[in-house]
């Protein structure tokens, strides 16, 4: 069991499956590399893994950050949650959705989805895809809200055990791969179909791709599940989330998710590092794309403990583990 913590550090998309994330992982055991880093795991010896799979619908650290909520791994209500953060009022019972609109890019032989931030959709383009879509959903007995350029939100019954795959699994990958297959999906990808057509021909769409962007062609449900009266809480005390990993990860960007890995290593790492150094009880949560894992100092367990702790390596590596996330 994972024991109480002052200062609890998760890391999203510490490392991926992607031969490139690979290829890079030796160098973050280069000499001189993420001291910080290094030193915070040759403490940390205590591992808690949390086992899963690349296909699973919820990535690792949304997993860890539900469980951190108390709410349940694979029914999260992240749309209502994000819902309330955008200044919207799910009201508890609802089950709401996050509909964000996107580009599937049709290569050779499947689709691939491009993260939405890549569209560069403003305001006035969102809105005027967003009001069609609306009226079609609306008519069939959703409600639709709009927040954000590429946050839309759904409100029906139907949503509240309707699982889909997280953005994170989606972007960057086909998404036939995860089209969810249960009986009420006929009725969405209906829609979505529907959708798809009002977007091929809409102005917004022909005026981006005479300027050379991309279009909004799609959209993907995620996030689904029933509000609940504590959403928009904060996490646990001292748990703090660091994006940056995450946010280079998803675009594929290993130069980036390197340089991120130094600054954490200067940064939040090097404060864990001081923190467990003053006698605080630290936790290091690193998530990959199948599992992750929360470190911590091991308990005193006599002296075979003890011994084991004087004769540990001095600067364990960091690469084994970041693969077998």
């Amino acid at each position: 069991m994972v024991q109480p913590t002052d200062h609890h550090l998760v890391l999203p998309w510490s490392a991926s499956l992607s031969d490139a994330c690979l290829q890079a992982l030796p160098r973050l055991d280069a000499p001189g590399a993420l001291p910080h880093l290094h030193a915070l795991l040759g403490q940390l010896t205590d591992a808690h893994w949390l086992k899963g799979d690349e296909y699973d619908p919820a990535a690792p650290h949304e997993r860890v950050l539900a469980r951190l909520r108390g709410w349940p791994d694979t029914q999260a209500p992240w749309a209502a949650d994000q819902a309330r953060r955008d200044g919207l009022q799910p009201a508890p019972g609802q089950a709401w959705g996050l509909l964000s609109p996107c580009h599937w890019l049709m290569g050779h032989d499947h689709l691939t989805v491009v993260h939405p931030d890549e569209l560069q959709l403003s305001e006035t383009e969102s809105r005027a895809l967003f009001k069609p879509l609306q009226e079609l959903f609306e008519s069939d007995g959703w409600q639709m809200h709009w927040a954000t350029p590429t946050r839309w939100y759904a409100v029906h019954d139907s949503l509240a055990q309707f699982q889909t795959a997280s953005l994170d699994r989606l972007i960057g990958r086909n998404p036939d791969l995860w089209m969810p297959e249960a009986t009420q999906a006929r009725h969405l990808k209906r829609l979505q179909a529907e959708v798809q057509m009002m977007f091929h021909n809409h102005p917004v769409n022909e005026a981006r791709e005479a300027q050379g962007r991309l279009t909004v062609n799609s959209f993907w449900l995620s996030g689904c599940g029933v509000a609940t009266a504590d959403l928009g809480g904060p996490l646990p005390l001292g748990t703090r989330v660091d994006d940056s990993l995450r946010q280079a990860m998803l675009r594929n960007d290993v130069t980036a998710w390197e340089a991120a890995w130094q600054v954490l290593d200067q940064g939040l790492v090097h404060e864990a590092l001081q923190a467990h150094e003053a006698g605080r009880r630290v936790r290091l949560t690193l998530c990959g794309e199948r599992h992750a894992v929360a470190l911590q100092a091991a308990e005193p367990q006599g002296l075979m403990s003890r011994l084991r702790q004087m004769f540990k390596p001095a600067s364990p590596q960091v690469a084994p583990l970041l693969q077998d996330l």
